[in-house]
């Protein structure tokens, strides 16, 4: 597929705008599954709720769907390998073997020392051009114990954020 000259400015423009690296995770009748999403944000704290963007050509796609549930791990700069193994399909990796995961109430794998977890059931779904836009009531937050430097995507590289100088939670 060739792209048009406005598609190579819209995607030269979002590498851009700095994004939060999230491990999305889910568990249920479709399996474990786990990628990779920059496109995550609230929509609203009465219910507590997130919106989390996944492409349908994705081979996870309606595993995620299909369980109802998921959980938005925020990435600190330490899980940058973490991140990479997750992102890129290494046949006779086992990707669950890095990281402490625990689960909360959906279910979902929850990395343990995440700067934060959202764990979600998907309310609702909207299809919209290459991506599903599903909208995740929050369920249960796990906050990590302590605020470490922030892993971030940007100009199409990773970027680490320096942690506030009290970083006890």
């Amino acid at each position: 597929m060739q792209l048009t000259d406005d598609q190579i400015a819209f995607r030269e423009g979002m590498s851009r705008m700095g994004a939060a690296v999230n491990l999305i995770t889910t568990d249920g009748p479709a399996g474990k599954h786990g990628l990779i999403a920059s496109a995550v944000c609230s929509v609203t704290d009465a219910p507590p709720t997130l919106l989390v963007c996944i492409n349908r050509k994705a081979f996870v796609h309606d595993r995620f769907l299909n369980n109802f549930h998921v959980c938005v791990n925020v990435l600190a700069a330490q899980h940058q390998d973490l991140c990479n193994t997750f992102a890129r399909y290494i046949k006779g990796v086992d990707r669950w073997a890095q990281g402490s995961w625990i689960t909360k109430e959906t279910g979902c794998p929850v990395l343990e020392d995440a700067n934060v977890a959202f764990d979600c059931r998907i309310g609702s779904l909207i299809e919209q051009g290459s991506h599903s836009v599903m909208f995740c009531e929050v369920k249960a937050v796990h906050l990590g114990t302590i605020v470490r430097p922030g892993l971030v995507y940007f100009s199409r590289d990773f970027h680490h954020l320096h942690a506030p100088s009290d970083s006890a939670a």
